[in-house]
């Protein structure tokens, strides 16, 4: 067993290896997935249903076979983990992320470590095509990033062993960034690759990148201008791609080599657009997360004004129900003094007691008796029926008046405060926090010391 100081000299050593942003998004995770106090969980509680934030973005790079996407990824990562070559080498999809050692995983497992990818399994066939292939780099903002390669289309009649063009599409709506390549021999204009690009548009048409892959193996710089021109003048023909501001930056993997560049490599556009991407996701990770926080407040605000509401209503409910049943209960004690006060039962009632007691109870009956004699004699059992009824319905009716409302427990509602304060303390706190840490690497001391959130 390692000791506290080497566990604690460990921890230390893993923390200075994380990134300012990777700490954010994962403290951002972990508020939301923390087991009895999540975010998840206390809104689950509630009846509100929270996703958490993910602690990557996600790239999805699409194009036809050899255009560079894997190598991208091995540049980007300066590891070598995809294949590369002429021929088709990614039949499936590859996911690379960061880990702490390299390992490949399959398809299950894949699925596994992306929950949130987890619907692939209902597209026949795919999963059989999943790897992750986890690397240890640190190199550019990685850490931050998964790729997602996808297989390598071409036209004609090349077979896939699942549905490749719905798996591309599924996937495009979970992905924050969609590089697609264009390789400038041959296979620019894949049908494929245009098509796909067509039905994406009418969704993530904003999160959406065109690149001039291999761009320095276009030949001249004309040569390279009529490759842009007709990948260009093809894309403007399809519905939604035809608008103002199109932009096609033209990359190629920098060679080891010192050779003379023959074109302008503009790759590190491609790192900007990705660090800008991580920055946004990060202030909208944070920015929903108060979000979330407001929503539980207002629904533990509306559930504890929903109790009050429901105790006022039981008083009211106790009230009526004890009013009409009392009338319920007096009105056959009414019929027996009608009964008593009748002539016919003033025998019978001085048999039962004393006859100074029984002319007692005739002098408080005899308003009771005196109605009792304007009824006619043969209408009596009517009247005495019709009473016994409307007795019974004045009991049905103090059973449905007094049928009280769920409320909450003396428990239920100390834990829902407790909720209330936790979130709108200590989670709204912590953010606020965060956000300043993110805002400190952009602003001056001096300008941050006036920021309030």
């Amino acid at each position: 067993m390692p000791s506290g100081r080497q566990r604690t000299s460990a921890n230390a050593l893993d923390t200075s290896a994380v990134t300012l942003n990777e700490k954010i998004l994962k403290e951002c995770h972990d508020l939301y997935t923390e087991k009895e106090r999540g975010l998840i969980t206390i809104a689950s509680g509630l009846g509100l249903n929270l996703l958490a934030p993910r602690k990557k973005i996600t790239i999805l790079l699409l194009g036809n076979h050899s255009a560079g996407k894997s190598s991208f990824i091995n540049w980007y990562v300066e590891e070598h983990v995809q294949k590369t070559g002429v021929a088709i080498e990614t039949q499936g999809f590859t996911f690379v992320t960061s880990g702490k050692k390299r390992e490949s995983l399959t398809g299950n497992a894949t699925l596994h470590l992306y929950p949130h990818f987890k619907s692939l399994q209902d597209l026949e066939g795919v999963v059989d095509y999943l790897t992750t292939e986890i690397s240890t780099s640190k190199q550019k903002k990685f850490s931050l990033v998964t790729f997602v390669d996808t297989p390598g289309l071409v036209d004609g009649d090349m077979k896939y062993a699942f549905d490749v063009d719905e798996s591309i599409l599924w996937l495009g709506d979970l992905a924050d960034l969609i590089f697609v390549f264009f390789d400038p021999i041959g296979q620019a204009l894949c049908k494929r690759t245009l098509n796909l690009v067509e039905k994406m548009n009418e969704k993530q048409g904003d999160r959406i990148r065109f690149f001039l892959s291999k761009a320095d193996t276009a030949g001249h710089e004309s040569d390279r201008q009529k490759v842009l021109m007709q990948i260009t003048q093809e894309l403007c023909k399809r519905p939604g791609l035809n608008k103002a501001g199109f932009e096609m930056p033209t990359i190629y993997i920098p060679s080891l080599l010192d050779k003379p560049a023959k074109c302008a490599n503009q790759i590190e556009e491609v790192c900007k657009e990705i660090e800008k991407t991580i920055n946004q996701t990060i202030q909208n990770t944070l920015n929903t997360l108060e979000k979330d926080c407001e929503k539980i407040a207002d629904l533990v605000d509306e559930k504890l004004s929903l109790d009050m509401e429901a105790c006022s209503h039981n008083i009211w409910a106790r009230l009526k129900g004890i009013f009409f049943g009392l009338l319920g209960v007096l009105l056959p004690f009414v019929l027996l003094v009608n009964f008593l006060a009748s002539s016919n039962a003033r025998e019978t009632l001085y048999g039962l007691v004393a006859k100074e007691r029984a002319e007692k109870l005739f002098i408080y009956t005899a308003p009771v008796e005196k109605m009792w004699q304007s009824i006619p004699a043969q209408h009596h059992n009517h009247t005495l029926i019709g009473m016994l009824l409307f007795s019974v319905l004045l009991l049905i009716v103090a059973k449905l008046l007094s049928r009280l409302k769920p409320t909450l427990s003396r428990k239920q509602k100390k834990t829902l405060l407790e909720q209330r304060s936790y979130v709108q303390g200590y989670v709204k706190g912590h953010k606020d926090r965060l956000y300043g840490e993110y805002l400190q690497q952009s602003v001056g001391s001096h300008d941050f010391d006036s920021v309030k959130f």
